[in-house]
C-alpha cells in the first residue's frame, strides 16, 4: 500500500510514482536468480540440532567438536 503523506498529487503524478515503483519491482524481480544451486555451506540442513553421534574412524576427527 502506498500512501501519500505530503501534498496532494494530481492522478497523473500519483501514476507516474505507482509506475515507476512497478518498474522497478519488476526489475528487481527479473534480475534475481532462479533457484540457484546452494552450495554446502549455505545449506540450512547443516544446523540441524539432531546430528547423528560422532564415531571412530579416520575421518572422526571432522566430527569430534559436535554436541553430542
Amino acid at each position: 500500500m502506498i500512501k501519500v503523506v505530503r501534498g496532494n498529487p494530481t492522478p497523473e503524478e500519483l501514476a507516474a510514482a505507482l509506475a515507476v515503483v512497478q518498474a522497478r519491482a519488476a526489475a528487481r524481480a527479473a534480475a534475481a536468480p532462479e533457484d540457484s544451486p546452494r552450495t554446502e555451506w549455505a545449506d540450512p540442513a547443516r544446523r540441524v540440532i539432531a546430528r547423528r553421534t560422532p564415531r571412530p574412524g579416520p575421518r572422526s576427527w571432522r566430527t569430534s567438536y559436535w554436541p553430542a
